[in-house]
């Protein structure tokens, strides 16, 4: 029972990693398929539930926003071409990209969009880093 707990304490920490830009639904099933896979049972409770509070938290769109964001997003026709990785983790130039606001009713706060060889993405605006990419 003590090698199960800290199984699932050691899981719990190593979560929030893999689960930060799945979103809350998606985050909580994803933790708790790994949890059980890691420490069975008690695993898969453990790993729902942090699974869940990482993928809803963190300044990223949920699955319920994203289709609706990246609409509002390539309407704007604000397109960048670029012959680098558009992927989590990528700088972005500081210069000939523009970013954006995003707009409030989405509830990201501390963070800019642009779109980018017509992938939009949601972006650190101090380090220009793409955090989340929205397909």
């Amino acid at each position: 029972m003590k090698k199960t707990f800290l199984a699932a304490a050691a899981l719990a920490l190593s979560l929030p990693m893999a689960a930060q830009a799945q979103g809350l639904l998606p985050g909580a099933q994803r933790g708790a398929e790994d949890g059980a896979a890691a420490a069975g049972p008690v695993g898969a409770i453990v790993g729902g539930a942090v699974g869940a509070a990482t993928g809803a938290v963190g300044g990223l769109l949920g699955v319920d926003d994203r289709p609706r964001f990246r609409s509002y997003a390539v309407r704007q026709h604000r397109s960048y071409d670029w012959d680098g990785d558009v992927a989590v983790g990528t700088v972005l130039p500081s210069s000939g990209v523009s970013y954006y606001e995003v707009p409030a009713d989405y509830g990201i706060r501390g963070r800019r969009y642009t779109v980018v060889n017509d992938r939009v993405v949601l972006v650190d605006p101090g380090t220009r880093r793409i955090v989340q990419v929205i397909d």
